[in-house]
């Protein structure tokens, strides 16, 4: 039976919150007492912490010092200066020191002149015979009076309260030796199919590490719960069914990863409505709109199952919707809201009129605009995860946003660290990847965005991007990227600064089975071939070298598959759905293919000369003249480093 039916977002909600209170879950799941000490940081309180003492118990001297009557004190002054005796009118004190009944202020050590009994100075300044003094003090100066940090019955910490190292410090310091907190939510993850592999086993083709599990236990485990990983289940509906059974008692919530949409192995509805309540199947949320949400019973105990979508997106998504509020509902904090930011988006997106669509974005300031940039929106594509600073929630009925349009941005990364980001358009290269890295040791973040030469221009002249790489060959005069400035950036001052020279050839199959040696064997029959998106510099080559040799683009089969990289190209190869493309040898090294070189071209980096002399930038500057970086990129096949950071051009 096909239970899959997208409903909106706050509907899901509603029935997950009327669920949990008709099951008494929706509140705190129970209290314990722990013991003060490291081990409380991160839990959450569930009881009010009050102050057993006051602190400081006593007023105490804030100072190393003498303690007077501040009265004794009027009209010392520089050329009228007062003496005071020991003990009689002033008394040594440490910091921290009870403050003597009798004395109501502390003159600090270093403003006092230590004097023998004969009144000459003396060299025991804590223990002398008397002090004279040239500043007179009032009531009450340099004293920590009793209490005035924290006063016996006065609330220290809220309930609700995540603990911090801090408050941990403050609850000692007012007398506890115990907190009450919250008990962890026990969470189970399980993940579900016969395709994976466990991390470290061997890979053929048609399986999957299996790495979903990770990321969602690391999920719970960062927002409070106690966690536990299952081993793989096979897509057998019985199995997933008595998995579930089998952890239901000890935990309060089951991840059941993958499964969860309407196909011919996607057991997780049909295995939790047999063991409870089929609550939701189906949210209209992109991506991840597969969700399960269900109650389960073992005995008398009910416990919440989400079937969490299998793509990685998906997945993490799922967890920042549903499960990170569900449980800070169960320990009683308040859920996690990320900052959010103005920024404008830099290219148009398109999103489906019915459902909420979270896009993920790279944030960073360019000049005085503060932008984002959408990453690869497939639920698979991991990797967005990883490179994401926020997010951009189009609700339903928004069909999509146009480039340049101000959207508003939840952040994942700290704002401060929008200012130490590099915004980086254009030509793909794997040396940007080496730059990164250096640069990510240096206190800058280098965001790319692999959109092909030309794009790279235009949004650079749009002042999009604080730099743009590009290859572009003009076939009239050999050069590179020259003569394609004022035609981008008309206006723009920039600098054309070198980076690498380079080998462009054919990516084979290992072995090079179709014997290809030249560009004339790709319009053999039986050859088919993948190539690079319009505008970027590689598409640019290959239509330069068929001019070239007399072949018209319709020849090559496969000529209009696009992919966006080198590695796009690569991978294409590897997957055996081509036989060849054309891109750099490094990207054939890497997926251990054949590479056939035919031309050697130059790889630049455009700068907006408003940007280029920005402490910004410093850090990338020194990256291009650093002996080890260069001896890093050199040792990538096809690649020559003598013109990195080579001036070849200033215009506009």
């Amino acid at each position: 039976m096909v239970y899959l039916k997208d409903i909106p977002l706050e509907t899901a909600l509603v029935k997950l919150n009327a669920a949990l209170a008709a099951e008494g879950l929706a509140g705190v799941l129970g209290v314990e007492e722990i013991p003060l000490d490291e081990r409380a940081s991160g839990r959450v309180l569930a009881e009010p912490v009050w102050a057993k003492l006051s602190s400081p118990a006593y007023h105490a001297s804030a100072m190393d010092g003498f303690a007077v009557q501040a009265a004794s004190t009027a009209g010392a002054g520089p050329a009228t200066p007062v003496m005071l005796a020991i003990p009689g009118q002033s008394t040594y004190l440490d910091t921290g020191d009870p403050l003597p009944i009798d004395r109501d202020a502390v003159i600090p050590i270093e403003n006092t002149e230590a004097l023998g009994a004969d009144g000459q100075p003396a060299e025991d300044v804590r223990h002398p015979a008397a002090i004279r003094i040239r500043a007179a003090v009032v009531p009450w100066q340099h004293v920590r009076p009793m209490g005035e940090d924290m006063v016996a019955s006065e609330l220290v910490l809220p309930s609700g309260r995540v603990l911090r190292p801090v408050d941990l410090g403050a609850a000692a310091a007012c007398g506890q030796t115990t907190l009450r907190v919250s008990r962890k939510p026990r969470v189970a993850v399980l993940p579900t199919g016969s395709e994976l592999k466990p991390i470290g086993a061997p890979v053929a083709e048609g399986e999957i590490i299996e790495s979903n599990s990770v990321l969602l236990a690391a999920q719970a485990a960062l927002w409070g719960a106690e966690v536990t990983r299952l081993d793989i289940c096979p897509d057998d509906e019985e199995a997933i069914r008595q998995q579930v059974r089998a952890v239901a008692g000890e935990h309060d919530l089951i991840l059941v990863n993958a499964g969860s949409s309407a196909g011919s192995e996607d057991f997780t509805a049909r295995v939790v409505e047999s063991l409870g309540q089929l609550l939701v199947h189906g949210v209209a949320l992109r991506p991840g709109h597969p969700v399960i949400i269900g109650i389960v019973r073992s005995g008398e105990k009910p416990v919440v199952v989400v079937g969490v979508p299998g793509f990685p997106v998906s997945a993490a998504l799922t967890g920042e919707v549903f499960v990170e509020p569900l449980l800070a509902r169960w320990q009683g904090r308040a859920p996690r809201r990320p900052e959010v930011v103005e920024a404008e988006i830099t290219r148009k997106l398109v999103s489906p009129a019915g459902d909420d669509d979270y896009v993920r974005v790279a944030v960073g300031d360019v000049g005085r605009r503060r932008l984002a940039a959408p990453l690869a929106r497939g639920a698979g594509v991991l990797s967005s995860l990883v490179r994401a600073d926020g997010i951009v929630i189009l609700g339903r009925g928004v069909q999509g946003v146009s480039a340049g349009d101000t959207v508003q941005v939840r952040l994942y990364s700290p704002r401060a660290a929008l200012g130490e980001t590099i915004f980086a358009t254009g030509s793909h290269d794997l040396t940007l990847d080496l730059i990164a890295q250096y640069l990510a040791g240096r206190g800058r973040r280098l965001v790319t965005a692999n959109v092909g030469s030309q794009a790279g221009l235009v949004a650079l002249g749009r002042g999009e991007a604080h730099l743009a790489g590009s290859h572009l060959l003009d076939p009239e005069t050999g050069e590179y990227n020259l003569a394609f400035l004022p035609r981008y950036l008309p206006g723009v001052s920039v600098r054309v600064v070198g980076l690498v020279m380079r080998e462009q050839g054919l990516i084979v199959k290992a072995g090079n089975p179709k014997k290809l040696r030249t560009l004339l064997d790709l319009a053999q029959p039986g050859v088919i071939c993948v190539n690079r998106q319009r505008g970027a510099g590689t598409r640019v080559l290959l239509d330069y070298l068929l001019q070239q040799n007399e072949l018209a683009p319709e020849a090559l089969a496969g000529y209009e598959h696009e992919v966006y990289t080198h590695l796009g190209v690569a991978a294409a190869v590897a997957s055996g759905q081509v036989d060849c493309g054309l891109g750099v040898a490094a990207a054939a090294h890497a997926l251990g293919l054949d590479f056939v070189p035919l031309h050697r071209e130059r790889y630049d980096i455009i700068v907006a000369v408003e940007h280029a002399d920005s402490p910004l930038l410093e850090p990338l500057w020194a990256a291009l003249s650093d002996a080890g970086l260069k001896e890093q990129i050199s040792a990538l096949p096809g690649y020559d480093t003598h013109i990195m950071g080579e001036l070849i051009a200033e215009a506009g």
